[in-house]
């Protein structure tokens, strides 16, 4: 196995190879749970509740197991007898927005008569855009002091190129149904809280990473951590409430009868489920760690993670179409393909540069000595 150094490229490749192999199986799973003619063709709540508990789960074994929990503290407060880590006092709400944008996802692809596409275009987007927002935000107030390449702001434009042509291609066919969506007070209710959710949680990942004292490694898997158990904690709040105090989103009552059978493990094949949401949590430590690594921007971390899973989304779309009935990807999804591609390349150029600036600054080890040496 190649060991790699902490913020190096090869540590990049590392964790976007396995949040792509992840993504890949739970792209799969996810069509095979609800769309595959042989499959048990839950809607998308039921699949939500088992997926949840499946990832939620495995997330939580590995950072009590390891003790991730045990958070390297550079901002003690005394809060009485107790000193507990500053660091908490925004980790912890980074939790809830990590909760809202669990729930939230599937919430919107939930709520009939919204197009899937549209909404997925949005919420992809919005990411990308949030990234290199904060970037702006964050060097005008002096926490971040390195500034974003041209390649980084061409590889935005690509990008959301990429995740638009599937709106252009609405357009120009003329498929005005699926922009109903923007009528529609549930979905831009949810569509509301999910950015704002993201925009926070962004900005805090990296007001953490971009704040950490010179000499203190920024402990990100201890951030993880704090960020998992508290949105854990959230979720089942949520749960417990939305099982008990029921809301009506959009889906009528029939949604919330499928919520209450799922919760209730009335749903056979929910025991797969489950197994197979446990990709989804392996999911996100990589998601964070890439979102969070060290010495690059939000905007190329941003752009990074949601390349990333436009390919996985690629591949797992091919594979479905292999082996469980899927459509083939048509002709907007290898454009689609082409711009992800064109992105990458800006995004490579951007890494190389950045690579060199914090080799020059000792701010990250070269991982071709430590392969030099193995040799």
């Amino acid at each position: 196995m190649w060991k790699t150094s902490e913020g190096s490229t090869g540590r990049l490749i590392q964790l976007c190879f396995a949040y792509f192999f992840f993504y890949v199986i739970t792209g799969v799973t996810v069509k095979y749970f609800q769309s595959y003619p042989g499959g048990p063709m839950m809607v998308p709540i039921e699949y939500l509740v088992y997926s949840t508990i499946g990832g939620v789960s495995v997330a939580l074994a590995v950072v009590i197991i390891r003790k991730w929990y045990k958070f390297k503290t550079a901002l003690p407060k005394k809060i009485g007898p107790f000193t507990v880590p500053g660091e908490f006092f925004y980790i912890i709400p980074s939790g809830f927005c990590t909760a809202i944008i669990i729930t939230f996802t599937t919430l919107m692809y939930s709520i009939k008569g919204v197009s899937v596409m549209v909404a997925m275009v949005i919420m992809r987007g919005s990411v990308i855009v949030i990234s290199r927002i904060v970037d702006s935000i964050q060097i005008r107030q002096g926490i971040l002091h390195k500034k974003v390449y041209k390649e980084e702001n061409y590889g935005v434009f690509f990008a959301l190129l990429a995740i638009s042509v599937k709106l252009f291609w609405s357009v120009f066919t003329q498929q005005s149904g699926d922009f109903d969506f923007f009528t529609h007070p549930a979905a831009m209710s949810i569509l509301c809280s999910y950015i704002a959710a993201y925009a926070l949680r962004i900005y805090i990942m990296n007001y953490f990473k971009n704040t950490r004292p010179k000499g203190i490694k920024g402990d990100n898997r201890g951030y993880f951590a704090i960020e998992q158990i508290s949105a854990t904690t959230f979720i089942l709040i949520a749960a417990f409430a939305l099982f008990y105090w029921p809301i009506n989103w959009g889906g009528g009552i029939a949604l919330l009868e499928h919520y209450r059978s799922a919760v209730t493990f009335s749903i056979p094949s929910g025991g797969w489920a489950i197994l197979a949401g446990t990709a989804f949590g392996l999911v996100s430590f990589f998601s964070v760690f890439i979102f969070m690594f060290k010495g690059r921007t939000a905007t190329f971390a941003g752009l990074v993670n949601r390349l990333t899973s436009l390919l996985a989304g690629t591949a797992a779309t091919i594979i479905s179409w292999m082996f469980l009935a899927g459509k083939f990807p048509e002709l907007q999804d290898w454009l689609s393909l082409f711009f992800i591609i064109v992105a990458i390349g800006f995004m490579t150029v951007a890494e190389k540069r950045r690579a060199r600036e914090l080799l020059a600054a000792h701010e990250i080890e070269d991982d071709s000595d430590k392969l030099t040496q193995k040799a």
